[in-house]
């Protein structure tokens, strides 16, 4: 399925579910992190010391991420060109961070480990895979009216 170059218009509500989808992942993704910081049992998968340093690398990239996220709402809601580089460059970071956490989680057999917190990884980045890219494309679709 190709996507086209043609003109697609933003509507409002559409523009409105855009930032919902991203005030969403926001609110995730400070919740991740503080609980990274301050409860990290809530959220660890593991507690072996590599997992713990792989995962201890993560807060400033998700920072960049969250800097994305509120970019992408700020100018998507104030109608200003620069909401496709906020979407486009939230979008490219954060599936790059999906790469690296799958990859280890995959290295690592994260996401077959017994409790359930196996599979919450694995919910997490089927998740972040299915947002990224549907940003992306959105984005790329509407990028003609967003500038």
């Amino acid at each position: 399925m190709a996507i086209t170059a043609a003109r697609v218009e933003i509507s409002d509500a559409s523009r409105r579910r855009v930032v919902a989808v991203l005030l969403l992942s926001a609110l995730i993704t400070v919740s991740y992190i503080l609980l990274w910081i301050f409860a990290r049992d809530v959220v660890a998968s593991e507690t072996r010391p590599g997992y713990v340093e792989f995962e201890n690398s993560f807060p400033l990239a998700d920072t960049w991420l969250l800097a994305c996220l509120l970019g992408a709402t700020y100018t998507l809601l104030t109608h200003r060109p620069a909401a496709l580089f906020w979407l486009v460059a939230g979008g490219g970071a954060a599936i790059y961070l999906l790469c690296i956490d799958s990859l280890y989680d995959i290295e690592n057999g994260i996401w077959w480990l017994p409790g359930g917190a196996g599979l919450m990884e694995l919910g997490i980045n089927l998740t972040t895979l299915v947002v990224s890219v549907g940003l992306l494309r959105w984005a790329w679709r509407r990028r003609y009216a967003l500038l």
